[in-house]
């Protein structure tokens, strides 16, 4: 048989359940694939017979899985989010590895029922970041300095004029730090924050709630855009499962 016509068997994530579920079909590449479980005690991995290959993740790929995901989520209150690509030779391969993963799986389990995630970014306004830089003497000063200069003779002050303004930055996200991460954490599970993913990025934070808190918590984070507005952007996402909060890492040496 050749590589191409294998079968494997993709990995959504795991849930905690004693019973075989069903989550309905999956449209891969042009092709619909039955969703199933796979069992080992009381957790169970959801997963679709695929083709064995290295999947690209393309945005429709990637959409397939975070909407599979959020289908179990629908259906089940405890989700381990496994990272999109994981295909494994065949249900027993994935069994073994259910196995090994499952005392990890069992101090996870009452960790993360009944509760989601949620992400917000706070993207600081050009306006106001401009602004800011503008308003600082020493930024003033500095700039004024290399003015007129050749840029060979105003080589060390650009450097000073650089690391002052990134400083700056680094002032402006400890104050959103303080006044939007730091209240929002008080009513969560568990929060943490992550690396910024571009230069005007304030704020990059994943909160872990119950999830009949989700009304409450939203509520809160539009008084917290109220008072921010002006300054800044909020990008706010979610339910997810937990993918911030677990670290499961699978691979075929497990099998």
């Amino acid at each position: 048989m050749s590589e191409a016509n294998e079968t494997g068997i993709y990995i959504f994530c795991g849930i905690q359940t004693n019973e075989e579920a069903s989550f309905g079909s999956i449209e891969l590449e042009g092709e619909k694939r039955e969703i199933f479980t796979i069992h080992y005690k009381d957790a169970a991995m959801v997963a679709s017979e695929v083709p064995m290959k290295i999947y690209h993740p393309n945005k429709e790929n990637l959409m397939m899985h975070q909407n599979t995901v959020s289908a179990v989520m629908a259906k089940n209150d405890t989700v381990i989010p496994i990272s999109f690509g994981n295909v494994f030779k065949s249900k027993e391969d994935v069994q073994v590895i259910l196995k090994n993963l499952y005392p990890q799986f069992e101090n996870i389990f009452p960790e993360i029922k009944g509760k989601i995630e949620l992400g917000l970014k706070v993207i600081g306004k050009k306006e106001w970041l401009e602004s800011r830089v503008r308003s600082n003497p020493e930024v003033a000063a500095m700039s004024e300095k290399v003015q007129g200069k050749s840029e060979a003779a105003g080589y060390y002050d650009r450097i000073k004029l650089g690391g002052v303004a990134q400083s700056m930055f680094a002032a402006i996200q400890n104050e959103v730090t303080s006044g939007v991460y730091e209240p929002l954490a008080e009513m969560t599970d568990a929060a943490k924050t992550n690396e910024p993913k571009t230069e005007t990025t304030l704020l990059n934070a994943s909160f872990l709630i119950n999830r009949d808190q989700e009304e409450v918590f939203d509520e809160m984070v539009n008084k917290q855009h109220e008072k921010w507005k002006d300054k800044v952007d909020f990008k706010y996402s979610g339910p997810w499962p937990a993918y911030n909060f677990v670290n499961i890492r699978l691979s075929v040496e497990e099998a």
